[in-house]
């Protein structure tokens, strides 16, 4: 790994912990709270591909659980969002590979990725905090709109924001 790969997932990780912390609306049910990483996770995914999308995702949402105070969350979040980073950047990239993409296959892929990416995280915390946690069906189901609230602001953010820096900068690696 060169530099210029570490000062990326760097930045991408310090992103995502700044997006995860610059708006948090507690959840009282779960303990959690609602917030923008989704951005930030999907648009490295996206850019970069799968590892930064899981490193960034992984290390930058568990550092805000810790940062904020929200530490009992972080090995969840870690593994959780650390996977969404991965399927997003999975998925986006298996899609366009073995060809100069065009802009609407890309759009394509990249929503395809973010809606299964975030469909996976929206499932992880209700399971975590169902089952894992022990705080009930009910309780996990509170949070449910505003997870669905992160997915969706991530994929209006994300998904033109890399559909304009590619347009920018195609040789993003």
């Amino acid at each position: 790994m060169d530099t210029r790969h570490l000062t990326t997932g760097a930045l991408a990780t310090a992103l995502v912990t700044a997006a995860t912390m610059a708006i948090r609306i507690p959840v009282p049910a779960t303990g959690g709270y609602i917030n923008l990483g989704e951005t930030m996770i999907y648009l490295t995914a996206l850019l970069f591909g799968p590892v930064f999308g899981l490193v960034a995702g992984a290390i930058g949402s568990a550092l805000a659980d810790v940062l904020a105070g929200y530490a009992s969350y972080a090995p969840f979040t870690f593994v959780i969002k650390g996977a969404e980073g991965w399927l997003v950047g999975w998925i986006a990239w298996r899609g366009l590979r073995g060809m100069q993409a065009h802009m609407g296959r890309m759009v394509a892929s990249a929503l395809v990725a973010c809606a299964v990416g975030g469909a996976w995280m929206v499932f992880g915390y209700y399971v975590t905090q169902a089952f894992l946690l022990e705080l009930g069906p009910q309780a996990a189901a509170a949070e449910l709109p505003g997870n669905l609230f992160q997915v969706g602001s991530g994929i209006v953010v994300a998904v033109p924001a890399a559909a304009i820096l590619r347009r920018a900068a195609p040789r993003v690696p």
